[in-house]
Parts: structure tokens; sequence; C-alpha cells
């Protein structure tokens, strides 16, 4: 029952950085991109920084949308089979 616990922790946060983590980079990189444009123009505005990232993390999501569907339905399939081993003893 513990390791059963402690495997679906782990993999809990595998499949999070799985589909957090490309997502996250893409709106660091931008907001880096943006903010060393915003220096070398000394343009300071608000929204020139978070529109760009909005759109970004939206084309991010579109692209990848589909791995995303696979990685969550086989830690899904994987939590439910481990489950239903566990139900069965």
């Amino acid at each position: 029952m513990d390791t059963f616990i402690a495997s679906a922790l782990r993999e809990s946060i595998i499949t999070i950085a799985k589909i957090g983590g490309p997502v996250l980079l893409s709106a660091l990189i931008a907001g880096v991109v943006i903010s060393m444009l915003q220096a070398v123009t000394q343009i300071n505005e608000a929204t020139l920084a978070f529109l760009p990232k909005v759109i970004i993390i939206f084309i991010t999501i579109l692209l990848l949308g589909p791995y995303f569907v696979r990685v969550m339905s086989g830690f899904s399939l994987s939590l439910f089979d481990h489950i239903v081993t566990i139900g069965g003893s």
C-alpha cells in the first residue's frame, strides 16, 4: 500500500513536470526576450510584456495539446490499474 502511494506521488510529480514544464519554459523565454527588447528600446509598457506571453502560452498549449492528452491519459490509466490491483488483493 505504501509503495503504491509513493509510486503514485512520484508519477504525479513527473506528469506535472511534463505538462507544466513546456508552458512555463515558453513563458520564461518570451519574458526574457520581451524584457531585453524593452531594455534596449526603453519602452516600459506593462501590456507589451503581458500580451505576447499570453499569446505564446496559448500557442504552446495549442501545439502540445495532443501530447498533454497522451501524458494525462497514460497517467490516468496507470493510476486506475494500480487502484484495481490494490482493490483486488
